[in-house]
This record gives C-alpha cells, sequence and structure tokens, in this order.
C-alpha cells in the first residue's frame, strides 16, 4: 500500500506544473518592471509609442497565463486556497513573482522527495 497522499497529483504532473508556473513567474515580472516602466513614460513623460499604446493589454494576457499556472500548481500541489491568493496577489508588485517562484520551488521539490521516498519506502 503506498502512502503517497491522495490530494496530490502525480509527481510527474506536479513536476510539470512547476515548470509551467517557473516560466510563467519570470515572464510575469518581467511584465510588471516592463508596465512600470511604461507607466512612468505613459503619465509621467507624457509620450505616445508602441510601448504605452499596448503594454497594458499585453501584459493583462501574460498574467493571466501566469494566474492559470498558479492556480494549476497550487490545485496539483494541493496548495489551499489562502496561498494559491497570496501568489495570485504577489503577480501585482514588481519583483515578488520572482521571490515566491524561488519559494514555491523550494517547497514543491520538498515535497516532491518526500513523495518519492513515501513511495520508495511503500515497496
Amino acid at each position: 500500500m503506498s502512502t503517497y497522499p491522495s490530494s496530490l497529483a502525480k509527481p510527474k504532473q506536479i513536476r510539470s506544473a512547476l515548470k509551467a508556473y517557473q516560466v510563467m513567474a519570470f515572464i510575469a515580472g518581467v511584465a510588471l518592471v516592463v508596465l512600470v516602466v511604461e507607466m512612468v513614460m505613459k503619465y509621467a513623460l507624457d509620450m505616445d509609442n508602441f510601448l504605452t499604446r499596448s503594454w497594458s493589454p499585453i501584459h493583462g494576457v501574460l498574467y493571466m497565463l501566469y494566474a492559470a499556472s498558479v492556480a494549476n500548481l497550487g490545485v496539483k500541489a494541493a496548495w489551499g486556497i489562502e496561498r494559491i491568493g497570496k501568489n495570485l496577489l504577489a503577480g501585482f508588485v514588481p519583483v515578488v513573482p520572482w521571490i515566491a517562484e524561488k519559494r514555491n520551488t523550494r517547497e514543491t521539490e520538498a515535497l516532491l522527495s518526500r513523495a518519492y521516498v513515501a513511495d520508495d519506502a511503500a515497496r
């Protein structure tokens, strides 16, 4: 009988969700920094260019992809609703997605290593 928690997805699914989350956390962090630059250009410097006209909707799409990756990983790793919510909010503050990604990666890797140990012990 396996001691692998039934609330978790399979390790391969979690690892795949983690990889997608890592990519989207990096992209979301970059997108937030670009958004801040765009807002300074648009509102403080009164500039009108491709970035000031087009970045906000692009950023919105990127944030939605980030949010989907957070939800995907959160469900597969059995995070609580509070943790998922905090990680969604992390996508609103520049640099914070990168910090949250490091912490979440570390904790998910630990979860996966415990799952592999539990699976090996059951054999």
